[in-house]
Parts: structure tokens; C-alpha cells; sequence
């Protein structure tokens, strides 16, 4: 059996326009509805959800029939997070809050296995497809998609470097996260942090790296056109919410 093919990661480095969802409800049901939906791909967050490790496997094993790709978005930069996530058969990963150079090479790191990295070894897990995946310990890191969040002031300072770190294949804005480090929490769309957010984008795209981001509707375009292709453009907790919202206002007003 060969390693399948991340098809998120060739459609990428192609600079084909990725159109994807935010998943926080933790919830493989859910997962299956969106999966059909026709998103390129399916962000399984783990950093602000209740989801655990069973309850994500459960959540890639019902996306599995799909065409969407899913992303896990780990909690933390952190290696064991990393490498159980890898282990029930992630292969697009979103790390969060990666503010310098030496922080990218560890997520990195994170992600290949010894001599090349630090990833920790195990023979029959559902990532090997049970050990049926012939040379998988040296050929996984070449489908895998390591994606890094910049969420912060010093990560913008530090762009360039950290697209520079090999093994890194993208650059992710993080709207909320970076207006709150600007001196904006609670927004995801100040005048003066916009164009903060395109300038960030149209370096990212310089440097030859994925340039990412999720936002809405409204500014979807924007970023598209500053040189995003890996675009987010809105949330299951959100269509929910705000869908409910309007059909209970349409009629109880």
C-alpha cells in the first residue's frame, strides 16, 4: 500500500485556490454534513473545541469518503499533541501562534521522524494504515502539509524567516489573535489592522510560501486578491448561530 496523496498539499504548491470551513463542533456527524458541502477542505480545530483525541479520530474517519481535505488545527506547538495527531492519520496540520524561526523549525521537527526530526515512532497506527504502508517512515513527511499560524506582532516581524524554515509549507494570518496583539481584541476587521493583514499576505506570497488566512464573506475577496489561496471563509459554529438567529427573528418579530 502506498502513502496517499495529500490532495490539498499538490493543489497548493500549484497555487490553485483552496476554499475551506472551520469546524469547532466537534462533532464526526457534523463533520460528515460539511465534508459534502463542496469546501477543498475541513479545519478539525482542536485548539478552541472540546474535541480529544478519540473524538477527532471519529471526525477524520467520516470526512474519509469525502473529496474535502481535513486540517487539524492542534492545540499547541507542542510535540506529543503533534505526533498523536499524526498518528490516527492527519496529514494537513495548522499550528498555532509559531512567533519565530526556531519555533517553525520545531514544528517541523515535530512532524519528521528521526534523523530528519524528533516525531516519535509507532508501527501499526492508523497513520501507517497499520503498518501496511511500505517505507512509510521515510517517505510520510513528503505528503504531509505543515501550515503555521502568524497570530502576533513578533511573528510579522519574523515572516520572512519563518518562511524560510524548509518543511514549512505555508503561512496562516490569524485575524483575531493578531488584532488582539495589535491592541484591537475582540475584532477581526480595524481599519488599522487590515492593511497590516494584506501587506502580511502579499510578503508571504513573496516568498514563494502557501499564503492563508480565515475570514468572511465580506473581505474573502480581498485577501484572494492580495495573493491568498488557502481561504477560510466562515465557520460551522457560525452558520449555525447566525442561521438560527435569522430564522427565529424572521418570525417572532
Amino acid at each position: 500500500m502506498d502513502n496517499p496523496k495529500n490532495r490539498l498539499k499538490q493543489a497548493l504548491l500549484k497555487k490553485q485556490k483552496q476554499i475551506g470551513l472551520w469546524s469547532t463542533l466537534s462533532s464526526s456527524y457534523t463533520v460528515e454534513v460539511l465534508a459534502g458541502a463542496g469546501f477543498d477542505w475541513i479545519v478539525l480545530d482542536t485548539e478552541h473545541s472540546p474535541a480529544d483525541l478519540e473524538n477527532l479520530l471519529g471526525q477524520l474517519q467520516a470526512i474519509a469518503a469525502y473529496p474535502a481535505t481535513p486540517v487539524v488545527r492542534v492545540p499547541w506547538n507542542d510535540m506529543v499533541n503533534i505526533k498523536r495527531v499524526l498518528d490516527i492519520g492527519a496529514q494537513s496540520l495548522l499550528i498555532p501562534q509559531v512567533n519565530t524561526a526556531e519555533e517553525a523549525r520545531n514544528a517541523v521537527a515535530y512532524t519528521r521522524f528521526p534523523p530528519a526530526g524528533l516525531r516519535g515512532v509507532a508501527g501499526a497506527t492508523r497513520g501507517t494504515r497499520f503498518g501496511r504502508i511500505k517505507n512509510y517512515f521515510k517517505t510520510a513527511h513528503e505528503e504531509l502539509c505543515v501550515i503555521v499560524q502568524l497570530e502576533s506582532r513578533e511573528s510579522l516581524d519574523n515572516l520572512e524567516a519563518i518562511a524560510a524554515v524548509e518543511g514549512v509549507d505555508g503561512l496562516f494570518i490569524g485575524p483575531a489573535d493578531l488584532h488582539a496583539s495589535l491592541g484591537y481584541p475582540g475584532e477581526r476587521a480595524h481599519a488599522d489592522v487590515l492593511p497590516v493583514i494584506e501587506q502580511a499576505l502579499k510578503r508571504i506570497v513573496k516568498t514563494g510560501k502557501i499564503a492563508g488566512i480565515l475570514t468572511d464573506e465580506i473581505l474573502a475577496l480581498r485577501w484572494i486578491e492580495a495573493g491568498a489561496t488557502f481561504v477560510g471563509v466562515g465557520s460551522d459554529v457560525g452558520i449555525l448561530a447566525r442561521g438560527a438567529e435569522t430564522l427565529a427573528a424572521k418570525f417572532k418579530s
